[in-house]
């Protein structure tokens, strides 16, 4: 009995030592969030409270277009370049001038169409009797003025329209995931995004999991395709030149700790918030959920990390791993959940409440006094069994008159 009570002894020693480290639980606590940033020998990451400014930081850092492409005017006036094909007429005042002949009274108008040229190499047009025209990188109106100055002395009062007949240097490439895909001409008028994947055919795919990446100048800039419907800043101009590529990438994010499901769960729509991704995978579990740890995992930009508060001198390469922290157990937070917009592959983990945690070590401490007693208990319910037993027996010989043989009962 004593040596099993020392050894009860130690095992709960062992235990308490060791702490929660030998209870099952789905993930770090919220104390190992905390702490586990300062291990030099783990992967660094940095540990941020969400509060309002964090939270205003991290929705202007949302992949939308008009982020990268803040400038809202509309774009220059289409140019000419080499090999475009270029119509021109001129007019005169009256008959009898450079091109209209004195007998072409009959004639339906005073003008003369040049056949259609391409501008060449050198970025020039021929015009009769105005010689080579520079057109490269002028507009039609500027064409107009520059054959207007060259033959205002020879014909009577000319006036001249320049049209373009095909545009090979001023397009648009439109990829991807789209009806009929390939390089559209720029519109004279200005046309926005969502115009010039309209002429493309429209999104092949559902509007909830498409993509765009718009590329101008060796810049890009990625946002949903929802984004460009209801948040209209978002559908910009489009200028020559530029590429659209529409592609399919279903958003997911990962649940696990106290929540009411462990999975992997798609999106639904084009953006949800980090309020509405705790309810898609089933809420806080009550009795077992802190929720004062509710943890989501990102890879950040240094940019946006240094704009948050956060020193990226201390970490390597373009991301830096982030774990934000919101309180639950404030009002407030849920505010603050639903303005933060999850992302792509976005981890939500929620730790255990600290009397969760205590309640499975004090379940463990019985289970192991339960295994411990057991021996013990069954030796003692033998040993008063034998004796009620032999009791019995040495009644029954008195009772009967019988002699009863001498019992030596060993002493406790």
């Amino acid at each position: 009995m004593r040596g099993l009570g020392i050894l009860l002894s130690l095992l709960l020693l062992v235990v308490a030592a060791g702490g929660c480290a030998v209870m099952p639980i789905s993930g770090p606590s919220s104390w190992d969030v905390w702490a586990g940033q300062h291990d030099p020998k783990d992967l660094p990451y940095a540990f941020v409270r969400i509060t309002p400014k964090v939270a205003d930081v991290l929705g202007k850092a949302a992949p939308r277009l008009v982020g990268e492409f803040p400038d809202r005017s509309r774009p220059k006036d289409i140019v000419f370049g080499n090999g475009d094909i270029v119509s021109v007429t001129i007019f005169e005042a009256s008959s009898g001038g450079l091109f209209i002949p004195a007998e072409a009274g009959v004639r339906p108008g005073n003008f003369i169409t040049i056949p259609a040229q391409a501008v060449d190499v050198n970025g020039n047009i021929a015009v009769p009797y105005a010689g080579e025209i520079r057109a490269r990188g002028r507009t039609a109106a500027e064409i107009q003025k520059a054959i207007v100055d060259a033959l205002k002395d020879r014909a009577i009062e000319p006036q001249v329209i320049v049209s373009s007949v095909e545009q090979r240097t001023s397009l648009i490439t439109v990829l991807g995931d789209v009806t009929r895909p390939g390089r559209l001409p720029a519109q004279l008028t200005p046309e926005r995004i969502l115009d010039t994947i309209s002429r493309a055919g429209g999104t092949a795919g559902p509007g909830p999991d498409e993509w765009i990446m718009l590329e101008r100048v060796g810049r890009r800039a990625l946002s949903p395709f929802g984004a460009l419907i209801y948040e209209p800043a978002n559908n910009i101009y489009i200028h020559p030149n530029d590429i659209i590529y529409v592609y399919r990438e279903p958003q997911t994010y990962l649940a696990f700790g106290a929540l009411g499901t462990q999975q992997q769960i798609p999106f639904g729509t084009w953006r949800i918030t980090l309020a509405e991704a705790v309810a898609k995978a089933g809420g806080l579990v009550d009795g077992a959920a802190d929720p004062a740890s509710v943890f989501l995992y990102r890879g950040e930009t240094r940019d946006v990390a240094e704009a948050i508060g956060i020193d990226a001198s201390k970490f390597q390469g373009p991301i830096i791993p982030v774990i934000y922290n919101i309180n639950f157990r404030n009002p407030a937070g849920y505010f603050l959940a639903t303005t933060l917009e999850m992302r792509n592959k976005d981890v939500v983990y929620v730790s255990n409440s600290v009397s969760t945690e205590a309640s499975k070590f004090l379940n463990y401490i019985r289970l192991i006094n339960a295994t411990l007693n057991d021996p013990i208990s069954s030796a003692i319910n033998a040993y008063t069994l034998k004796n009620i037993i032999q009791t019995g027996t040495a009644n029954t010989a008195i009772i009967t008159g019988a002699t009863a043989p001498i019992i030596n009962v060993p002493a406790p």
